[in-house]
């Protein structure tokens, strides 16, 4: 089984749309996939069109309560099961405060589960906060979503810093293993300068003992579409929205790439290292502005 946290502290990168559509995407390929939705604002439990009922337990309960996550699990699709959330999760971390152990709840909780999946994703809110602390300790990979443009590089450096401090303290098995460009226009330099700075720093890292040293890119490029954007208004994933999309294509492509992942990993235990693109590091300028930022951030 693979768990993954999907992060990012910044807002609106497509993160809970990778995290649903990919689970969407390798439950359509046969795979048994966990989508658990730690973010109060419950989106991935919108977007899958999951009615959340005042009686239902959600992952608030899992957190600060003695329930399963086994109770609060339903299949909404084929292959593919969801623990929702709910607005009450906005107030659990004030309620865990004085709580011993309150980064690990959700690993014990984990421990308990009696099902088995192919892969457990997990959507983060945008913050560090403790639920996302709270995916960290469960999970053993992070995928990163990020949009291509020069603000996204800010702040990166210190989700990198989160990362490896959770995994220094709290969780050893953790692993920074891909990116995700989400948002990507194809025709635009910008896009493409940020990506090949992005990489050229992953590539510089090979050699190092960081929990990042095997990080890639996914060479699969989330393009800009608006069928992704509507896709959640209706309650369903872009398979089941628009499936011959721009987006279904992007995300069955990522799907693909994941799930070839999954056999060099189980083949070899270690994540492959692919060549990214944009492997001639010539052609990173070093007074470009944004590698000047991404030196200047790490």
């Amino acid at each position: 089984m693979r768990s993954i946290a999907i992060i990012n502290q910044k807002g609106g990168v497509g993160k809970t749309t990778s995290a649903v559509n990919l689970s969407a995407a390798l439950a359509e390929a046969g795979n048994r996939v966990w989508l658990i939705d730690l973010d109060p604002q419950a989106h991935a439990s919108l977007h899958l069109g999951f009615e959340m009922e005042e009686e239902y337990p959600s992952v608030y309960d899992v957190l600060t309560a003695d329930t399963s996550l086994d109770e609060v699990r339903h299949q909404v699709d084929e292959n593919l099961w969801l623990t929702p959330s709910h607005i009450d999760l906005a107030a659990a971390e004030m309620e865990l405060a004085g709580a011993v152990g309150r980064e690990i709840i959700l690993r014990d909780r984990m421990a308990e589960v009696a099902e088995q999946f192919d892969y457990v994703i997990f959507d983060c809110p945008p913050s560090l906060g403790i639920l996302t602390l709270n995916a960290l300790t469960t999970a053993n990979e992070v995928f990163l979503p990020l949009q291509p443009h020069f603000l996204a590089l800010h702040g990166l450096s210190k989700l990198l810093r989160t990362i490896q401090l959770v995994a220094k303290r709290l969780n050893p098995a953790l692993k920074l293993t891909s990116v995700i460009y989400c948002m990507f226009d194809t025709g635009t330099r910008l896009a493409n300068e940020v990506v090949e700075d992005v990489e050229f720093f992953f590539i510089e890292q090979r050699q190092t003992d960081s929990i990042w040293a095997d990080a890639y890119s996914f060479d699969t490029r989330i393009r800009r579409n608006i069928r992704l954007a509507e896709a959640p208004s209706y309650g369903q994933s872009i398979f089941q929205y628009s499936n011959d999309s721009n987006g279904a294509q992007d995300y069955r492509s990522l799907a693909q790439e994941v799930m070839m992942q999954t056999i060099a990993l189980q083949n070899s235990g270690v994540v492959p290292a692919s060549v990214p693109r944009g492997v001639e590091v010539e052609i990173v300028d070093a007074t470009n502005e944004h590698e000047l930022i991404l030196e200047r951030e790490f």
